[in-house]
């Protein structure tokens, strides 16, 4: 037992990256720092330069939607947790998010706001930030996040500073021109050009920053630094020769550089939790509680110093906390108990949601903070597609195991789920499921690019209610732990769990939503009927060779048609008139009327002869209405053959049986469904074939 535990203690050890563990713990003097500044003047950036450029450094890329220049930025999809905190479906609101942390960067005046990220319970707020803080530990972890702090050598023994702040505040005020000009001599070209007290314009990695020595030190650092100066009689050099520059990682858990303030109720509440509080013990140790060695500099403003500080439901707190909210965000300070303003530079970030943003806006006392707040809305996703991406990343094939999900059951709950947050369309031939098509990209007969832009102007507000994906997730668990008894999870279940949920939700605060919420969930299971016949459809109409020779025949009736020529009669060896009967059974299919049927044939004839000029070979499935129109047709003659509402009668003889089977094979084999889940699709299609429903799917 021991020999192994060694074994593994040697495994665990050979996995330790000891030459990062030293990069990451690296200390030097001062004089060395600066030599580091000057050779990468990035290690310097400010709190938002350096979160800007971690999110640019995992790459975007754009595209265009409803006339529309999107960015997509890589890093919103969780490259540190296999996607787990991925966000989907919301690029336009990242985008001006981070069009938000780019002009903070650039200090264009957003640096001093509080950004507020505000939308419905589950919109991913609180996703959207904790990528953030993830990101920012692993950023300062690499040589090209780099940072760094000080801490003293003192008589008493060593001190870090409690704030982790630039070891350039100990730059005195009157030298800090000539000495960023110094550091930044050899960048931009060679030179930099001087942009008023201690700062200069470079060109960091092609950023353009301003490179700035902007804030004075800490009230604990400074007492250190007049004690020495004192003691040294003034001499700087003597000064900077207790102080050792160390590398610094971002950590939540550590709490370095990272904050998170959860407001608590009213009564528990108190404002030293953001900016510090005496340390009482030490009072008598010092003598007085306005020594900083007296002091804890541990509020969440402190420790996040040079990172991030998050405040979850940030309009929850009480209005103490608002005022030292507004000096952090716009002055760029805090101030401690007892002590005067202190520099901060962080991200201030909070998160909100639509009933206590109306109490803002409400409030006439909060005008201070309105106006030093920058909201960006984050709405539920209103593209289906995204919506399923959603599920499919926590119920995918590792996440269960045991259970197989059958096709279809994530996208109809993420179909309901967008439908719930969508506006009845205001186009009378248009509905609401057409309507989340046309979101979804999907293209519509009658309706443009255009039309899909005139919907979402008439709504601006979708998405910002309706149910969110985190009601449907535990629907889909409920499920998933209340069939236990069988090998698959189908759409049924999950429904059924949807709408016994309604009854007891506690967002859906009256009688009329829970009554539409409901009456959509019919909506939706009307589409699944059709997906599901379209599936079967394709299944039965599988065969190559059948759906080949369908092909091959109608082309030739309709190459003789448009030539006017006769067809040599296989059989018989009599020249005969085209098989008009069979060309109309395959036209009739996909709507084509009598007086545009030579409008469709010399279609298809002109299609056929531009695929041989290309040098290309017609196949049955080339031409998308006409691959269409012969399934439709093959399933029209196979289905009786096969016949499927015997499936719901008690006896299906051997060769019904072999002919089902057939069938059931291509479901699992092409469609993605198991033996189970494909004998249910079957028995369902069957049992609307059986109650006479036969429209065929659109």
């Amino acid at each position: 037992m021991n020999h192994l535990g060694s074994n593994l203690v040697l495994e665990i050890q050979n996995m330790q990256d000891i030459s990062a563990f030293k990069e990451q713990h690296w200390t030097g003097s001062f004089a060395d720092y600066l030599e580091l500044v000057k050779q990468k003047p990035l290690v310097a950036r400010t709190a938002f330069q350096r979160l800007y450029d971690m999110i640019i450094s995992y790459g975007s890329h754009t595209y265009t939607t409803l006339r529309e220049e999107l960015t997509h930025y890589n890093f919103f999809d969780d490259p540190f947790d296999d996607g787990a905190d991925a966000v989907f479906g919301l690029d336009k609101q990242l985008m001006e998010l981070v069009q938000i942390f780019q002009s903070a960067a650039q200090g264009y005046g957003t640096e001093r706001r509080v950004l507020l990220l505000h939308g419905p319970v589950g919109s991913s707020k609180s996703t959207i930030v904790r990528l953030l803080k993830k990101g920012l530990e692993r950023y300062t972890a690499n040589d090209e996040g780099a940072l760094y702090t000080l801490e003293w050598e003192t008589p008493d023994g060593q001190m870090a500073c409690p704030m982790h702040e630039d070891p350039l505040h100990l730059v005195p005020t009157n030298a800090r021109p000539k000495i960023v000009a110094e550091l930044m001599n050899g960048h931009q070209n060679g030179s930099t050009k001087e942009n008023g007290s201690g700062s200069h314009n470079a060109d960091n990695n092609g950023m353009g920053y301003t490179t700035v020595i902007r804030g004075e030190l800490c009230p604990a650092c400074r007492h250190v630094y007049r004690s020495l100066m004192a003691t040294y009689e003034g001499d700087w050099s003597k000064v900077i020769e207790h102080v050792r520059v160390k590398r610094l990682v971002l950590s939540e858990q550590d709490r370095v550089g990272i904050g998170t303030f959860q407001p608590k109720d009213e009564k528990n509440q108190d404002s030293t939790e953001l900016t510090g509080d005496i340390n009482y013990r030490k009072i008598a140790e010092y003598g007085s509680d306005s020594d900083p060695r007296a002091f804890n500099f541990d509020g969440e403003l402190n420790i996040a110093n040079r990172g991030l500080v998050e405040f979850v439901e940030v309009l929850k707190l009480d209005v103490a906390f608002l005022y030292d909210l507004l000096t952090a965000s716009q002055e760029r300070k805090i101030k401690p108990k007892k002590f005067a303003q202190t520099d901060i530079d962080e991200v201030i970030i909070g998160h909100t949601n639509e009933p206590e943003y109306r109490k803002l806006l409400a409030n006439d006392y909060m005008q201070a903070l309105r106006d030093r707040t920058v909201k960006i809305d984050i709405p539920y996703v209103t593209r289906y597609s995204d919506e399923i991406q959603i599920y499919e990343r926590d119920f995918n094939r590792k996440s269960v195991k045991a259970k197989h999900i059958a096709p279809h059951t994530l996208e109809v709950a993420a179909m309901w789920a967008v439908l719930t947050r969508l506006d009845e369309p205001k186009h009378a031939t248009l509905t609401l499921m057409q309507k989340l098509k046309l979101y979804d990209g999907r293209s519509l007969p009658g309706f443009t690019e255009e039309t899909v832009r005139e919907l979402k102007s008439e709504s601006p507000n979708e998405g910002m209610g309706g149910i969110s994906p985190r009601y449907v997730q535990d629907k889909i668990s409920n499920a998933l732990v209340a069939y236990s008894d069988t090998d698959t999870l189908n759409p049924f279940m999950v429904m059924r769990e949807l709408e016994d949920g309604l009854s007891h939700h506690s967002l859906i605060t009256n009688q009329r939503d829970r009554e539409r919420y409901s009456s959509l969930l019919t909506v939706v299971m009307k589409e699944y009927d059709e997906i599901v016949k379209n599936e079967v459809q394709r299944a039965i109409t599988a065969d190559e060779s059948a759906i080949r020779r369908l092909a091959a025949n109608y082309i030739d009736n309709l190459r003789a048609y448009t030539q006017h020529e006769k067809l040599k009669n296989p059989y018989t060896g009599q020249s005969e008139e085209p098989d008009e009967r069979l060309m109309r059974s395959i036209e009739e299919k996909i709507d084509i009327p009598e007086g545009r049927k030579d409008d469709f044939r010399r279609e298809i004839m002109n299609y056929i002869g531009a695929l041989a000029i290309d040098g290309k070979k017609f196949e049955w499935d080339s031409n998308e209405r006409l691959r269409k129109a012969l399934e439709l047709k093959l399933f029209e003659d196979q289905k009786d053959s096969i016949k499927l509402t015997s499936l719901v009668s008690s006896v299906v003889d051997p060769e019904m049986q072999e002919k089902i089977d057939v069938v059931k094979a291509r479901l699992i084999k092409n469609f993605g469904y198991n033996d189970t889940s494909a004998t249910d699709v079957l028995n369902y299609v069957a049992s609307i074939f059986a109650r006479g429903d036969v429209k065929e799917p659109e």
